[in-house]
């Protein structure tokens, strides 16, 4: 090391646990972060502070205000740039020898395994299933260690997945991914600003000692923190032998994408981005509902698209035609859900969810 990096990491070598060889370990380590966002902005941070090396950021989205109660690698006079960009110059300014790979795009099935094959591990940022399950796929294909985190309201959970060394992996946890009106996420349920910063930052902590290989990690344990009981909880995670990845018999081979299904038996269907697309190339002859909030629709929009908030649907929903099919989007699918079974308990009855939302589109 540099007299300055001495200078720099000196409470790390101090300790007996890391010393000078466990820095220069972190120091030639890299990190691949999905999300830059409530969860992605604190474990950044802290790995930059520690001087992983290398750290990758994917996100394919703009900086918007709402973001800012949460997401503390971001400031006012950012707002509209993307947010790799801006992350990146936060973390250069905080350790200017790093090396930061922008990837300013989604994580899909055919750029994960490229993106993720030259890092150590996976810390997994982001906030809907379909990108959990891809995430926690990669890194089992890629023999990577994945460092778990969400967050809910008040709750948050962390583990590490890593089943080619030992324990679970996260189809363990979760074989099905929800229905889409399952489960609300932060922009429909809310968050308070903190809390992604407590499991953010337990994140980072994990990665580090994986990177580092001390201590021990959470392999089939899931740590669970109760904020407005400020309580912590372990919840054993059993591997899954008839896990369809992990287990002894694996029946998915290849990645995949785990989109929100619907309901049973829910009064609507669903369409993908390019079954939409290859409808409105045909001359589709409807209404394309756009149920986000007024500061999403200004951040971007599909062209075309008729904008109601999903809050105002009841007070304004003479505005919405009974005699056309309609196809509702929010941002992943969610509220667009809710918005369907909505109208469905309304008398609409040719409704259709884009399935993913805008974010898929």
């Amino acid at each position: 090391m540099t007299s300055a990096q001495h200078d720099r990491y000196l409470r790390h070598t101090l300790l007996p646990q890391v010393g000078e060889e466990g820095q220069e370990r972190l120091l030639d380590s890299s990190v691949l972060i999905i999300g830059c966002g409530g969860l992605g902005s604190p474990a950044a941070l802290y790995l930059a502070a520690a001087g992983v090396g290398r750290i990758g950021l994917v996100d394919p989205d703009t900086v918007e205000r709402s973001n800012l109660q949460r997401q503390v690698l971001f400031s006012e006079s950012q707002v509209g740039e993307a947010k790799v960009t801006a992350a990146a110059k936060r973390l250069q300014e905080l350790n200017p020898e790093l090396r930061i790979d922008l990837h300013r795009e989604r994580l899909t099935v055919a750029n994960a395994l490229d993106l993720a094959k030259d890092y150590d591990l996976i810390l997994d940022g982001s906030d809907n299933f379909p990108t959990r399950y891809l995430t926690n796929d990669c890194a089992f294909f890629l023999k990577k260690p994945l460092i778990y985190g969400s967050i809910f309201q008040f709750d948050g959970q962390v583990t590490v997945f890593a089943p080619h060394r030992e324990g679970p992996c996260y189809r363990c946890l979760l074989p099905d991914a929800p229905a889409a009106d399952a489960v609300p996420n932060c922009a429909e349920a809310g968050v308070l600003g903190a809390l992604p910063g407590v499991i953010g930052s337990l994140q980072a902590m994990e990665a580090l000692k994986v990177l580092l290989g001390i201590g021990e990690a959470p392999h089939g344990k899931l740590i669970c923190y109760d904020a407005l009981r400020s309580s912590f909880r372990t919840i054993k995670l059993r591997k899954n032998p008839d896990c369809i990845l992990c287990g002894e018999n694996p029946s998915l081979e290849t990645l995949r994408h785990e989109g929100h299904s619907c309901p049973v038996n829910a009064p609507y269907s669903e369409i993908t981005p390019d079954e939409f697309r290859e409808m409105l190339a045909q001359g589709w002859d409807g209404v394309l509902l756009d149920v986000r909030t007024p500061e999403e629709y200004a951040e971007r929009a599909i062209e075309g698209s008729y904008f109601l908030p999903l809050q105002e649907i009841p007070a304004r929903m003479a505005e919405i035609p009974k005699d056309k099919p309609l196809v509702i989007h929010c941002k992943a699918g969610m509220r667009s859900a809710r918005a369907c079974m909505f109208l469905a308990e309304n008398g609409y009855n040719d409704l259709t969810n884009l399935a993913g939302g805008i974010d898929a589109w």
